[in-house]
């Protein structure tokens, strides 16, 4: 991934075997990479070159991941209808509630991934979930640091009891460890009861260390008097109620209170007979050689700051973090070793660099999820409103913007991306409509999908692409409901009229119309286009034959033709069509009508005579045409007759 906001790293490629070169293409949406051949003069034989696909970002193909995107969406949805207007009180509960949610699901994940992890027996595919795990570990610790320093804000004295949580959460080995001793035939002679003992002091989980301080007191009854003098202290050792009276200075004076009683304790020598009761009690009082030398069960410099503050600086301010965390890394770490990208990380953290952390995790983690959602989380908590881009968007569009893109390559998480981009004010709409026409559509079902999405947006341009693209495809398959379908949803009156035109001629060649339930129902789809209008209304002509409306079908089928809205090409069709209303016993058109239709076919003959002769019509049909003609202007000569008679009858 590229860093925000600063110019991306040279990326050097490896030369390529002797005689090859690299080249590069764009996929549909990927780089693919492929070797190049060239023969020199007189090499023989040829060779093959495999293409390489980069992805952008490989984890949205990961099935169990696009869990963790497909429910993180719906949190980030909920999130963007939280009102401008609430109070800051009652938002901050709601932000705070949002993340716990996200962190949530962070771990649902990870555990799933774990389960798989430990179940598969492919060695490559548990070390891919292996590292997937602790990519979410890294997730979920910073997420939960920012989530106590900066979305819930805690307080001097809250701080403290938010970063044991923090530890204590993220420490889990100590519970299993506890569960081993715990269940041995006796515990209190176990080779990890120290250890166990020790960790839980050095999370100030006393409760569960005195319960543990029972089980050793029980096997040497001598020393019980020492047991119960450090159960006394553990007990005693007082934290910070934030739903109390007690104010932070009280409770301030309480602490160095209890800490002046341990001190006196360890200089009284008061546990020289044990050493580990002596060990906890110089922990209890803060003792950094000490607490450095339990490096091995604090694990990192981080559990090490926490444990420091616990027994030294409980009422620790958020302002004052940043000295304490730059001076723990360093006691903690070797000197001569560079951090980890996570220990820069959290130290940004801790310093309240935000924009440091996003950096940092921009580099660090192998996707845009984590950056996207927490800067998207921490813009609301109104935390970014300082830093924009220098190239106009600020820092938490850019990175929803570059997420929502991602999922674009997915062939179904591209759906969630629209959600991203439609709360982009800035630039959402524009890389909606850029990555919408990427979208395959393979099925009419994902056609409908983007279209109603375009259709939402107001996309006219989008949606006239997707109903042409789907035409055009239905028209191949001659598929001519389809193509019709799509060709009025997209306002096309050219096309329209081309899928007019061959459903005419598909009617001429079988005598019937084709989806006849879409031509009955085209509504006042039918004025798109003059091809258009007169498809469905020989359609409906058709109709009212068949439900022997004879006047109606007449006055219809003879408004087609003096109106110009019928093709000439289609006259003699029409004309031919009228044979049988001019059998009819009853008079059905008028004298009028008549010599309209009279008129009708002398144009049509007419022109068809001072027309160059058509070379590919046989003897045969031109035979078939005049007699056509004949028997029309014969029964067009009765019909009149029949109509003055009838008429001047009337008349009389």
């Amino acid at each position: 991934m590229e860093e925000v906001d600063v110019e991306p790293a040279v990326t050097n490629i490896p030369a390529a075997r002797p005689g090859k070169h690299l080249g590069f293409a764009w996929g549909p949406c990927n780089i693919l990479v492929h070797e190049t051949f060239y023969k020199a003069s007189g090499a023989q034989g040829s060779g093959c070159s495999f293409i390489h696909e980069v992805r952008k970002d490989e984890d949205i193909y990961s099935p169990i991941l696009r869990k963790l995107f497909n429910e993180s969406h719906h949190i980030f949805v909920g999130l963007q209808t939280i009102r401008e207007d609430l109070p800051s009180k009652n938002k901050k509960s709601q932000f705070v509630s949002i993340s716990k949610n996200y962190r949530s699901v962070i771990r649902a994940c990870m555990e799933e991934l774990q389960q798989v992890a430990v179940s598969t027996k492919v060695a490559e595919v548990a070390t891919q979930y292996g590292n997937q795990v602790s990519i979410l570990l890294a997730i979920e610790l910073i997420w939960n640091l920012c989530e106590v320093l900066y979305i819930d804000a805690a307080p001097a004295g809250s701080l403290l009891l938010h970063l044991l949580d923090w530890v204590r959460l993220h420490k889990a080995d100590v519970d299993e460890k506890a569960r081993e001793v715990l269940q041995s035939e006796s515990p209190a002679e176990h080779h990890d009861y120290w250890d166990v003992m020790v960790s839980y002091v050095l999370q100030g989980r006393l409760e569960e260390a005195r319960q543990m301080l029972v089980k050793q007191a029980a096997l040497q009854p001598a020393a019980r008097k020492m047991y119960k003098l450090m159960d006394t202290l553990l007990s005693k050792m007082p934290f910070y109620n934030p739903g109390g009276t007690q104010t932070p200075t009280e409770f301030d004076v309480k602490w160095r209170h209890w800490h002046d009683e341990v001190d006196r304790c360890l200089k009284d020598n008061s546990f020289a007979s044990n050493p580990h009761l002596e060990v906890i009690c110089k922990i209890l009082v803060g003792d950094e050689d000490t607490l450095l030398e339990q490096k091995e069960l604090l694990s990192t410099w981080y559990h090490f700051l926490v444990t420091r503050l616990l027994f030294c600086h409980p009422t620790v301010k958020p302002t004052e973090l940043h000295y304490y965390a730059q001076s723990c890394m360093t006691m903690f770490l070797d000197p001569r070793s560079v951090p980890e990208p996570l220990d820069s990380i959290l130290l940004a953290a801790f310093e309240f660099d935000i924009h440091q952390v996003i950096k940092d995790c921009s580099i660090a983690l192998n996707n845009w999820w984590f950056v996207a959602h927490l800067t998207d989380l921490l813009d609301h908590c109104k935390l970014l409103q300082s830093h924009n881009l220098h190239f106009g968007s600020n820092l938490r569009e850019f990175l929803l913007l570059e997420y929502a893109s991602g999922l674009f390559t997915h062939h179904s998480l591209w759906q969630l991306a629209v959600d991203y981009f439609d709360h982009c004010p800035e630039f959402g709409r524009v890389y909606l409509e850029l990555q919408i026409e990427r979208v395959p559509l393979d099925t009419e079902r994902k056609a409908l999908k983007v279209l109603r999405i375009c259709e939402q947006r107001q996309m006219s341009e989008q949606v006239r692409s997707i109903c042409k693209i789907m035409a055009m495809r239905a028209l191949r398959n001659n598929r001519l409901g389809s193509a019709l379908s799509w060709s009025i949803r997209a306002k096309d009156a050219a096309f329209a009229t081309l899928i007019s035109e061959r459903f005419l001629q598909d009617y001429c060649a079988r005598g019937m119309f084709s989806d006849l339930d879409l031509i009955d129902n085209l509504g006042p789809a039918m004025l798109l286009s003059d091809r258009l209008t007169f498809l469905g209304k020989y359609r409906e002509f058709h109709k009212l034959y068949g439900e022997k409306h004879f006047s109606e079908a007449a006055k219809l089928l003879l408004s087609l033709m003096t109106a110009k809205i019928a093709p000439r090409s289609f006259w003699m069709t029409l004309l031919t069509d009228a044979l049988p209303l001019l059998e009819q016993k009853e008079v059905i058109f008028s004298a009028e009508q008549t010599y309209e239709l009279m008129f009708c076919l002398e144009e049509l003959t007419s022109s068809l005579n001072t027309t160059a002769p058509d070379t590919d019509r046989t003897m045969q049909e031109e035979d078939i045409e005049l007699t056509k003609v004949e028997l029309l202007r014969l029964a067009l000569a009765r019909n009149l007759a029949m109509a003055i008679v009838k008429e001047g009858t009337v008349e009389s």
